[in-house]
């Protein structure tokens, strides 16, 4: 059934973030395991995309109605060869749980699930997790990272973890893309408060642009993107059919939010990164205009690249 934005619940089961999960400093294996994984070979990439030095993923929250092994068969259909994933997941059987709880079993599964579909088994990102301040529970996630092979977290940290962040940040060498929720949800919800957090620390700290939340937020998404400009870290890229809280999401290239005019924007910018597709719209099935976002976006890559 179709619905609007529905606020993520995964904000409330990612609560116990960091909570038992006993890997901190134990669990190396899978990281080599990941690394050796990673360097296999998958589909072609799309030429335009591959000399900008963009990907195009897929977010599992996308698909958060299935459980993970068959969000990597939906983007595997879609012929998209990258993934982030979301601060919770679905496994066979069950229903959201935190990703930082998958044990190492369910971790190498993923992986090697990914590898079979010829996705490239390795997460771009993962988030929306949450930071606290409380650093044992911060430097889990760190250490769930850093085991899992991912260098990038999504997060939207409190003010008070700024510093532990930074400093775990620098520690791990993993880079933190703060994300915004919109207006009245998150405490960053207009660029200007991300630019503030970051403001003289590591350059490790940057942006995960939420570009749709940016509209429901009454933002101009072009202009968001100028004001970070060197900060990008990732994209949860969208085409939204207007501005407002209850916009939702369209086929990109044929909603309000000149999505053409963000990618020239990127590429003036020289990103090199991560465009992951975050449908939160037609949860049921929303592959086909999935497949219509991907469309618009290798076109439009091709058509920069050659320009």
């Amino acid at each position: 059934m179709n619905q609007p934005f529905d606020r993520r619940h995964f904000l409330k089961q990612a609560g116990a973030v960091g909570l038992g999960l006993g890997l901190a400093g134990t669990f190396n294996p899978l990281a080599r395991a990941a690394d050796a994984l990673a360097g296999s070979t998958g589909p072609t990439p799309t030429p335009g995309a591959d000399k900008l030095g963009w990907k195009l993923a897929v977010h599992s929250y996308t698909f958060r109605k299935f459980n993970i092994f068959d969000a990597i068969d939906k983007t595997a259909a879609l012929g998209i060869r990258y993934m982030s994933i979301s601060g919770s997941v679905n496994l066979v059987g069950t229903t959201a749980m935190p990703t930082t709880s998958l044990t190492p079993k369910d971790q190498e599964r993923i992986l090697a699930k990914m590898k079979a579909n010829n996705i490239v088994p390795k997460f771009v990102n993962i988030g929306v997790v949450q930071l606290p301040p409380d650093e044992a529970k911060s430097r889990a996630v760190f250490e769930f990272a850093k085991n899992f092979n991912i260098d990038t977290l999504v997060s939207e940290p409190p003010t008070a973890s700024l510093d532990l962040v930074e400093k775990l940040c620098e520690e791990y060498q993993i880079r933190v893309a703060i994300h915004e929720h919109p207006k009245g949800h998150s405490i960053y919800w207009d660029p200007a408060l991300v630019l503030a957090a970051i403001k003289g620390r590591t350059p490790l700290m940057g942006a995960c642009a939420d570009v749709g939340h940016w509209m429901r937020s009454y933002l101009d998404p072009v202009e968001c993107l100028k004001k970070l400009e060197g900060h990008v870290l990732a994209l949860h890229f969208k085409d939204l059919n207007k501005q407002g809280p209850d916009a939702h999401d369209v086929p990109w290239g044929t909603g309000a939010s000149n999505v053409k005019a963000q990618m020239v924007e990127m590429k003036r910018q020289n990103f090199k990164g991560a465009f992951c597709v975050e449908y939160e719209y037609d949860w049921d099935n929303s592959s086909p205009e999935i497949a219509q976002c991907a469309k618009f976006f290798n076109a439009t890559c091709d058509e920069l690249a050659a320009s």
